[in-house]
């Protein structure tokens, strides 16, 4: 969703541009905004996620050497 919501936002920012239309490019730049904002969140998610799988497989480690 991030990248697609930067592009089309990009996009009508520069038609905005192009036709003289700030609405048009205040729209586009909160649309380009917004897809930059989902995009740090889905790496802040695959970050925690590998975070978690490391932590799993520590746990696992330490169980195993306990046992």
């Amino acid at each position: 969703m991030g990248i697609g919501e930067t592009i089309k936002g990009t996009i009508k920012e520069k038609a905005g541009d192009a036709l003289d239309n700030e609405h048009l490019k205040a729209e586009g730049d909160a649309q380009q905004t917004r897809g930059e904002e989902e995009t740090k969140a889905t790496e802040s998610k695959t970050e925690a996620q590998a975070h978690e799988k490391k932590a799993d497989a520590l746990a696992q480690e330490q169980d195993a050497l306990e046992n």
